[in-house]
């Protein structure tokens, strides 16, 4: 069975940086993508970045590009997001997720419980 774990978030100021892990248990060739969302109070569940297993491609939600980078260690079958210039509305409980999909909810079918980040102005 497949099980995916978070970690890595916590208070940041606005402007500074935090590294969420994501380690994935049980992967199988069906969950060749893992992505990462967020869920702010009040908000739906929003595409924040994902990467591919085998060729490392990576995609990005428009919350993400130019600050945000994720990577990927295939040895650990760990995940990485590295966030970069936080600002407020980057609060919210990230999760991290596995599956054949890449930007939509419904194509994950393995999701961690979430991380909280909360960004202070």
């Amino acid at each position: 069975q497949v099980q995916v774990v978070e970690s890595g978030g916590g208070l940041v100021q606005a402007g500074g940086s935090l590294r969420l892990s994501c380690t994935v248990s049980g992967r199988t060739f069906s969950e060749s993508a893992m992505g990462w969302f967020r869920q702010a109070p009040g908000k739906e569940r929003e595409f924040v970045a994902a990467i591919t297993w085998n060729d490392d491609g990576t995609w990005y939600g428009d919350s993400a590009k130019g600050r945000f980078t994720i990577a990927r260690d295939i040895a650990k079958n760990t995940g990485y997001l590295v966030m970069n210039n936080l600002i407020p509305e980057d609060t919210a409980v990230y999760y991290c997720a596995a599956g054949p999909g890449i930007s939509a909810v419904e194509d994950y079918r393995s999701w961690g419980q979430g991380t909280q980040v909360t960004v202070s102005s």
